[in-house]
């Protein structure tokens, strides 16, 4: 496992400002600080599990008999801190990095994205995919168009990328190295076969608020944090608006409901208890009573993100078959 500092120091050549320009902090680019709602996620320290990736990375591919990996490379947080973390593992010379554009929307990222590439000191290629997408479209049944079907659009180049992260794998005998964390893996927030197809998922224990914290470990510029978090397909889109909450409602929501097993009353009872708990705090610190800056979370909520685990269970499972065992 190569041993080196992260190539996103302070000095280092990623520290500059994005190429698009800086990035517009929505509200939901980053955790709040103090946010009552990360009281509630269990700890992950970033410095164990930045060695405890590294050693994950290196060990499965060579487990595979691999000569390095490739990762699709978007501009955004979970590609940077995962493209970070291969470098880290294997050295710059086995990490290949494909930037994939499709759209106007996703030229600002590629840009962001080829100037990371290149501060990781890595191999890179941008494939802009609109023609190939343009062409599909043209050749499919008319009945399947992707015209004005942004959601049937999304996956198709979502897979369309993952196509060409596998053509690479093929040539260049390296795995696919995803990108998911575990926030899109339980939610369904990606695409089967698409960015949810991969030979290995170095973040696909750690909730974006996990995430977010590795990347102020590996020094990741800080344009590329306070992204918001978004597809990318269409202007304006941002996952919170299509999960309807932002992650630092969503993880918590995700930890309790699903890696604790509570049901959504119990999942609302916890949060609301953590907030009520901050809000004081917060007032006690201020001098002023006040409302509490943090809002309970709305049971509806807590119900439909649950219902999105549930519902795209088939999303985390190989295709089932038939019983082997029975004659």
């Amino acid at each position: 496992m190569a041993d080196r500092e992260s190539a996103f120091g302070p000095d280092g050549p990623a520290s500059s400002e994005p190429s698009g320009g800086v990035a517009v902090d929505d509200g939901h680019a980053a955790d709040r600080d103090g946010s009552p709602f990360r009281s509630l996620l269990s700890d992950r320290d970033p410095v164990r599990e930045r060695d405890r990736i590294r050693s994950f990375v290196a060990e499965r591919v060579d487990a595979a008999g691999a000569d390095g990996v490739v990762v699709n490379m978007s501009g955004g947080l979970d590609s940077t801190v995962t493209a970070a973390l291969a470098v880290e593992a294997l050295g710059s010379d086995r990490v290949y990095g494909l930037i994939l554009p499709c759209n106007k929307i996703g030229a600002p990222h590629a840009r962001d994205a080829e100037a990371l590439a290149e501060a990781l000191g890595i191999e890179h290629d941008t494939v802009h995919l609109q023609p190939l997408f343009a062409q599909f479209g043209a050749v499919v049944p008319d009945r399947f168009a992707l015209h004005d079907e942004p959601v049937r659009s999304g996956n198709a180049v979502a897979r369309l990328r993952m196509a060409v992260g596998y053509l690479v794998a093929n040539a260049t005998n390296r795995l696919v190295c995803g990108t998911a964390n575990r926030s899109e893996l339980l939610s369904g927030y990606l695409t089967k076969h698409g960015d949810g197809a991969a030979d290995l998922f170095p973040l696909g224990h750690l909730y974006k608020t996990h995430v977010r914290s590795l990347a102020a470990e590996l020094d990741v510029p800080e344009f590329v944090v306070e992204k918001p978090p978004s597809a990318g397909f269409l202007p304006g889109q941002r996952d919170a608006d299509d999960l309807g909450a932002p992650y630092e409602v969503i993880d918590p929501v995700l930890h309790l409901g699903v890696d604790r097993g509570l049901d959504p009353d119990a999942v609302v009872k916890r949060i609301a208890a953590a907030v009520a708990d901050a809000n004081v705090t917060d007032a006690e610190g201020s001098g002023s009573e006040g409302d509490g800056e943090f809002a309970p979370v709305d049971r509806e909520v807590v119900t439909d993100l649950l219902g999105r685990h549930r519902a795209t269970a088939h999303k985390r499972l190989p295709p089932p078959t038939p019983d082997a065992d029975v004659e």
